[in-house]
C-alpha cells in the first residue's frame, strides 16, 4: 500500500470515528457542552492543518462554539475536502515541508506526511476525553478503535 492509499484509509477511518462519536452522545442524549466543544475541535483543527498545507487563511477557530448539526456536516465537509487534496498529491510531496504559523503565531515548517500523522492522532486523543467525559458523566461511549472499524467493514 503506498502512502497516498495508506492515509486516504486512515482519514476514512478518521471521518468514521468522528460521526461515531457525535452518534455517540447524540444516542445518548449527551449535551455536554465540553464534549460538543472537542468535536468542534477536532474537525476545527482538522480543516485548519488542511489550510495551512494549501497555504490559505484560517478559516475557523480553533476552539469554535458550534452545535452537534453543524458538527456532523463539517465532519463530511473536512474530510472530503482532506480526500481531495490527498487524490493530487504526488509522492514526492508527502516529504515536502511546508511553512506555517500555529495558533500563537510562531513560525514552523513541517513535513506534510508529518502533518497527516499529526492530524490523525491529534482526531484520535480529543475522541478520547469525549469517551472518558461520557463515562465519568454515566454514559457508555462508542468505541473508534481503528480495528473495531476494520471488523465492522466500516473501513476496507
Amino acid at each position: 500500500m503506498d502512502r497516498k492509499d495508506y492515509f486516504l484509509r486512515m482519514l476514512a477511518y478518521d471521518r468514521w470515528a468522528n460521526h461515531e462519536s457525535l452518534n455517540a452522545m447524540r444516542r445518548a442524549g449527551y449535551a455536554e457542552p465540553k464534549a460538543i466543544r472537542l468535536i468542534a475541535h477536532i474537525v476545527s483543527a482538522e480543516e485548519l492543518w488542511l489550510e495551512r498545507l494549501q497555504r490559505r487563511p484560517q478559516s475557523l477557530a480553533v476552539w469554535p462554539a458550534t452545535t452537534m448539526d453543524e458538527c456532523a456536516s463539517l465532519i463530511d465537509l473536512v474530510a472530503d475536502a482532506w480526500q481531495s487534496y490527498l487524490n493530487q498529491l504526488s509522492p514526492d510531496d508527502y516529504n515536502s515541508e511546508v511553512e506555517y504559523r500555529n495558533s500563537k503565531g510562531e513560525l514552523w515548517s513541517s513535513r506534510v506526511e508529518d502533518v497527516l500523522q499529526h492530524v490523525l492522532f491529534h482526531s484520535a486523543y480529543h475522541r478520547g476525553q469525549i469517551a472518558l467525559q461520557m463515562r465519568t458523566d454515566g454514559f457508555e461511549p462508542v468505541l473508534t478503535d481503528f480495528i473495531h472499524a476494520v471488523r465492522k467493514g466500516s473501513v476496507k
